[in-house]
């Protein structure tokens, strides 16, 4: 299997966990990760449904990762994420030391990749992780966008 038809069926499953959140009202975010090409964990927003601010995709990923792996150390995994992380989950990312990051849509508001770069630059960064953004992006803003207006 090549890299990029592996990279897509991850993101679709990134993608599926996105709408899982939907059918729990939660904003329709998704990640999964990934060890040796297999997915060893997902995780989809369960902010409302767990009353927990922390419960994004990527900190339920990284939990469900890191009890699986009996580590806390993640550093021969990737994450596909359906939305550029936030200033938290990427220092989340860094610490448990995920090798590279994959995400689709831009989130100009509070994402701290690309739109707010305001951890990868800094020279005490912990652990800085590789990230390719735009696999996925349209299927993401689409998801966003339309759970957004309905919400209006």
């Amino acid at each position: 299997m090549s890299k990029n038809i592996a990279q897509n069926n991850f993101m679709l499953e990134a993608l599926n966990q996105a709408r899982i959140a939907l059918e729990f009202d939660e904003v329709p975010v998704g990640a999964v990760i990934v060890e040796n090409n297999q997915i060893i964990a997902s995780g989809f927003n369960q902010n409302r449904r767990n009353c927990d601010p922390t419960a994004h995709a990527e900190i339920i990923a990284l939990r469900n990762a890191c009890e699986i792996k009996k580590s806390t150390k993640l550093e021969n995994c990737d994450i596909y994420i359906t939305l550029e992380p936030c200033a938290m989950c990427l220092i989340a990312l860094s610490y448990a030391r995920i090798r590279r990051i994959y995400y689709g849509a831009n989130d100009e508001k509070f994402g701290a990749i690309e739109s707010l770069p305001l951890f990868l630059g800094a020279k005490n960064a912990y652990f800085k992780s590789e990230f390719y953004s735009g696999i996925g992006a349209e299927d993401s803003k689409t998801l966003l966008k339309n759970f957004f207006q309905n919400k209006r």
